[in-house]
């Protein structure tokens, strides 16, 4: 049996990741092939891509064979699967999201829908099944428009590229213009009639309301008086019902004729049955606050949608473009990479690039949540090309969104807008609201069976009179009462509504979430695993001890250190090179020649006429019989015993002095880990390749308990396994890049330095975009906040219905009192969820 390991974006470049449904179907499909025993996902990432893993008979099937097959088999499921995520517009609520929901799901060849109360739509479809204008006609009947620019019929074709939001489509210079069957669409969908929410625009829900209100009160009025017949209360009464139920009628039948159930159809057949008991005046009630209370969560939600929709509006539509020696200004979207940017003081940058003139310092809170603007100055080299993923320096690069200081820069791109570090979070906030979490599908799956049962004892009430002695008006008046008490509003929207906040908070602070459930996962974390290199450590060596020999100062030793090591291009080389001048005084550089490279051991150069030789303990003990002396050898296994990287020098045959450079610890871990501690985290482990004994020393110095070295990839993800076992649930904090294998087996992945690197973007469920360990708290902080929230919100929905229920059937309260608290309910969840927009750690 052979095994052999292929990337899986080259078989399925059009999926978002490994754990879309058309991997599952790739790898049965593959299964079926004579001489492929299985496939399966690779326990480890390599470069952060998942990996499928073929098991196979050589004697059956070539390597070249099965890489052709997973090439071709990928390519069909692609023209037959799509994926879309795009924006529409008029969704007044949660429940109004859910009812276009099942709409879609409804429609021949959808396999997937997620709908959002922020206006976000997730598909998964065939594509030979699905036609653009059976979209359109359903989401023309819930009420919605596709907003301009967000879905086009060129995105369901074969071979179109997955939907990315790139900048606010109020720029799209071209507009697509196509005809619907039932009626022109102009813009790309954008309907006429639906665009603005209704005839009175965007608040029509709203005004619907107030005018209920108004003719509940006026018929309210005339009841009282004596001069004014009953039948012009009961018009004004009327009235009140035709305004205040007219968006709740149209989703509740809309949902049943393609039989579903409704929730809010519950209150319109309470208010029914009010009318034909005669208590119009309750039921106009009933129906006036139900409508306010839809108008005014929609107004809410809303801002937790601006509050998102303000990143695709971070970009600049347009930009100064430097091209043979002119200055034109033209849209982002005609940015190419290495396209010459001017940027002028105080504006937005346009795109993700490199500053190559004029230094500035550039507000970034936008992209990564830093509050003190960032140095930037430009590169040493303009003319330089970059390829993908090459290390930039944090004081060259630079990120579309952000805000210019006070000079003019130069940047020379590195992305285009679809590809840029803003339009991937944008994407990915904005797939994040349609994944639900644990909490919201255990409500989705309460109410199925809830609902049902609360139908079933409206039914029973109906029959209370043949029991207990009561007229039968008695009975339905009941049954009616208990229809509003218990329909579930305040349920359904609990848990969207403070995981939309919680996104969203956390976007404008520099924190990606991807979804409800890395969200709520976060907050039940009692353990976090850290990796040394790069995330409690700076993630470079510093040169941090110069120990002369033989009567030299420390100042010649570096000279002759700096002298030698500039010829190599080893990171120990060019932190003695970096760190070594930044500690001399201004001096005449001597030339060094003839470097030769011994592997893992050292280097030797010509310095002048002197042979200077610079390396560990092992490059001298097969070079000549010039030993170390034994007081040399403890003075640098003694500075191997802290922790550092020992480089011993010597001038011909005199050693002259020996360097000790570390990767020291981040000035705010020690903090930062303390806040962590004080936010609950009850077991904090760092995780290491180092040995031990350099595990342990940057643990002491930052103040962990546990270190465990010496791990590879494969033992980094065996710590995780050990720990999810004691602690439940782990969080693993890296790059997401080499951890990324760790992070897919724990609990939550946390990738540092996410801006910088698609990798970790991808990789991680949450993602602090700034290169900065300080902003965990906020992210824990955040989520432990929403995950009360959540938690108040299912209190106060389902203790309101089982307090309320009981006092219906018992008659302690009317349909007028139960309206008063189910709304009253619902306003307060929703309010209580947008507290997390105004978060702070």
């Amino acid at each position: 049996m052979v095994k052999t390991q292929i990337e899986l974006p080259l078989v399925l470049p059009q999926v978002p990741d490994e754990k879309d449904t058309c991997v599952q179907r790739l790898m049965e499909q593959l299964q079926t092939r004579e001489g492929i025993v299985k496939v399966h996902l690779a326990d480890k990432k390599e470069a952060g891509q998942p990996m499928l893993c073929f098991h196979y008979n050589s004697d059956l099937i070539s390597l070249d064979r099965i890489r052709s097959l997973a090439k071709s088999t990928g390519a069909g499921i692609t023209d037959t699967y799509g994926h879309l995520l795009f924006e529409v517009e008029g969704v007044r609520h949660v429940r109004h999201a859910r009812s276009a929901e099942q709409a879609l799901l409804g429609l021949k060849g959808i396999l997937e829908a997620s709908v959002t109360g922020s206006g976000f739509i997730r598909l998964e479809f065939e594509k030979a099944k699905t036609t653009y204008e059976s979209f359109v006609t359903v989401l023309k009947e819930e009420g919605l428009s596709i907003k301009n620019g967000s879905l086009t019929p060129r995105d369901l074709q074969p071979g179109a590229e997955r939907k990315v939001f790139p900048y606010s489509e109020k720029s799209a210079s071209k507009k697509e213009v196509h005809r619907h069957k039932e009626g022109e669409i102009h813009e790309a969908g954008h309907d006429h009639v639906h665009a603005h929410g209704g005839i009175f625009g965007r608040n029509t829900e709203l005004i619907f309301s107030f005018i209920s209100g108004a003719l509940l009160a006026i018929g309210f009025a005339f009841s009282y008086s004596y001069a004014v017949p009953e039948w012009v209360s009961l018009g004004f009464y009327i009235g009140a019902y035709i305004s205040g139920s007219y968006y709740t009628a149209k989703e509740a039948f809309e949902t049943i004729s393609r039989g579903g159930f409704e929730i809010d159809f519950l209150m319109l057949v309470a208010a029914i049955g009010a009318a034909i008991l005669g208590e119009w005046a309750e039921g106009a009630l009933l129906l006036f606050l139900f409508s306010l209370g839809h108008a005014l969560e929609h107004f809410a939600m809303n801002k937790a949608r601006k509050s998102i929709a303000a990143l695709a509006d971070l970009s600049p539509k347009t930009t100064l473009l430097k091209r043979d020696g002119k200055t034109e200004e033209v849209g982002i979207e005609t940015l190419k990479v290495g396209d010459i940017l001017l940027v002028k003081p105080h504006s937005r940058i346009a795109a993700d690039g490199v500053v190559i003139s004029g230094s500035s310092s550039v507000d970034q809170a936008s992209i990564t949540g830093e509050s003190v603007p960032v140095d930037k100055v430009a590169v040493e080299d303009s003319t330089r090309e970059y390829g993908e993923g090459e290390e930039i320096s944090e004081k060259n690069r630079v990120f579309a969104g952000t805000i210019n200081g006070n000079n003019s820069l130069e940047i020379k791109v590195l992305k285009e807008a679809k590809d840029s570090t803003l339009a991937r979070l944008v994407q990915l906030v904005n797939e994040a609201q349609t994944q639900k979490s644990p909490t919201q599908l255990l409500t989705d799956k309460f109410e199925k069976y809830f609902v049902p049962t609360v139908l079933l004892l409206v039914i029973l009430l109906l029959f209370a009179f043949m029991v207990i002695e009561e007229p039968f008006s008695a009975s339905f008046y009941r049954a009616m009462a208990v229809l509003v008490a218990a329909s579930p509003c305040a349920l359904a929207i609990s848990t969207p509504s403070a995981v939309l906040s919680g996104v969203a908070r956390a976007a404008r602070g520099g924190v990606l979430i991807k979804g409800g459930r890395p969200l709520e996962d976060l907050g039940s974390l009692t353990a976090l695993a850290f990796d040394k290199t790069g995330t409690l450590t700076e993630g470079k060596p510093k040169l941090i001890n110069v120990l002369p020999l033989a009567d030299l100062d420390e100042t010649e030793v570096l000279k002759i250190a700096v002298a030698v090591e500039q010829l190599s291009d080893h990171p120990l080389a060019r932190a003695v090179v970096r760190d070594g001048k930044q500690r001399l005084p201004a001096f005449e550089q001597s030339q060094a020649s003839r470097l030769e490279t011994v592997l893992g051991r050292g280097i030797i150069a010509t310095l002048e006429k002197d042979r200077i030789y610079i390396g560990n303990l092992d490059l001298y003990e097969d070079l000549d019989d010039v030993k170390p002396s034994e007081e040399i050898r403890t003075m640098v296994r003694e500075l191997e015993a802290d922790g550092k990287t020992t480089m011993l020098l010597r001038k011909n045959d005199t050693y002259i002095g020996v360097l000790a450079l570390m990767d020291t610890p981040r000035k705010a871990a020690k903090a930062t880990l303390l806040k962590l501690k004080a936010l609950g985290i009850k077991r904090m482990i760092m995780l290491s390749g180092d040995n031990q004994q350099v595990a342990n020393t940057i643990a002491k110095e930052i103040g962990l308990s546990e270190a465990w070295g010496g791990l590879l990839p494969e033992g980094k993800v065996a710590a995780i396994k050990k720990l999810k076992q004691e602690e439940s649930k782990v969080a693993m904090v890296g790059d997401g890049v080499n951890d990324a294998p760790a992070m897919a087996h724990s609990t939550v992945g946390i990738a540092m330095g996410a801006a910088v690197s698609d990798v970790a973007l991808e990789t991680a469920d949450i993602a602090l975009l700034a290169d900065r360990l300080e902003t965990l708290p906020f992210a824990i902080g955040l989520s432990r906040k929403a995950k009360a929230i959540i938690k108040q919100n299912l209190w106060v929905s389902l203790g309101i219905v089982a307090l309320l229920v009981p006092a219906t059937i018992l008659g302690f309260a009317n349909i007028g009192v139960a309206v008063v608290i189910h709304e009253g309910s619902t306003l307060l969840v929703v309010f209580n969820a947008l507290r997390l927009l105004a978060y702070k750690e």
